[in-house]
């Protein structure tokens, strides 16, 4: 006897056809820990990539707040100088962001970077946990450099992304600031290692 499409070929078998509706079926349905999307979100690279402007404009922002404290509660000269001047070159790099959306016709606007935000508060966690002196210093660094290897994870990414996307202004402005945040971290692992980290396992026993 012949068999049709709907028909099991084999006891037991399901048929092709009702193979090919239980896997549009399973499709269709959504995995299990599957994150839900927002309404607003990420259509496109250009989105994703315009998000993550936004994302870093408002940490910049946010750290030329921060920094002043830190350099405020820190001991070493060199530590002091290295904050002072990062806070500089951060303001810089607010202006670059902002000629990076003028770049694009958008208009200069941050979204709270969760990402920097925790970031900030655990340095200031650390200021409020260790007392003025070596070992305060050598976490701040700890702290700073956080915030550094966030940067350039950040930056490194935005200026691949504006090369995809043909924004040659773009990733000009991002590799330049880029490079400044890699000398910045390269900075403060040079003053931990100079004295600060050895002092601060001493302290305690001074």
């Amino acid at each position: 006897m012949k068999t049709t499409k709907d028909q099991p070929t084999k006891a037991g078998v399901p048929s092709q056809k009702t193979r090919g509706t239980a896997l549009k079926k399973q499709a269709a349905e959504p995995k299990k820990g599957v994150i839900k999307a927002k309404p607003d979100a990420a259509k496109d690279l250009r989105d994703f990539f315009e998000d993550g402007l936004k994302d870093i404009y408002w940490a910049e922002k946010a750290l030329t707040k921060a920094l002043p404290k830190m350099a405020k509660n820190a001991t070493a000269s060199e530590l002091i100088h290295a904050f002072e001047h990062h806070l500089k070159e951060t303001e810089e790099h607010v202006t670059r962001l902002e000629k990076v959306f003028e770049s694009l016709g958008l208009k200069a606007v941050g979204k709270k970077c969760d990402a920097m935000a925790g970031l900030l508060d655990e340095a200031n966690g650390i200021i409020e946990e260790t007392k003025v002196g070596d070992v305060r210093d050598a976490a701040m660094i700890a702290a700073a450099q956080k915030v550094e290897h966030y940067e350039i994870a950040t930056y490194g990414t935005l200026r691949v992304y504006a090369v995809t996307l043909g924004e040659t202004k773009a990733a000009l402005l991002f590799a330049k600031t880029l490079e400044e945040e890699k000398n910045a971290d390269v900075k403060l692992t040079e003053i931990a290692m100079a004295h600060i980290n050895v002092d601060a396992t001493q302290e305690g026993h001074k």
